[in-house]
């Protein structure tokens, strides 16, 4: 029972462990002076989408992106409105 409560308190303590710094590279440096991009990260893409593309993919997947960002918003909108209790006429 000791022993496991020792190594219970072990492992809790490693977790507050600081970790070592390790400096990562993108390999899209075509990128980091874009809006958003900034430190530490960088140009954050972590599923790859940009590997071979060129300013014109890039402008259009950011394009893209936004218009999603403001349907999401006025979809969340819509909701919050409808359960106040205010519905548009129609059927």
């Amino acid at each position: 029972m000791k022993s496991t409560i020792a190594a219970t308190l072990i492992a809790s303590a490693a977790a507050f462990a600081p970790a070592s710094k390790v400096a990562s590279k993108t390999a899209l440096n075509a990128f980091e002076s874009e809006i958003g991009a900034q430190p530490p990260l960088g140009f954050f893409d972590p599923l790859g989408m940009l590997a071979d593309a060129d300013q014109e993919r890039f402008d259009r997947l950011r394009y893209v992106e936004l218009k999603h960002g403001r349907i999401a918003q006025l979809a969340f909108l819509g909701q919050i409105v409808t359960r106040a209790g205010l519905h548009l006429p129609g059927s």
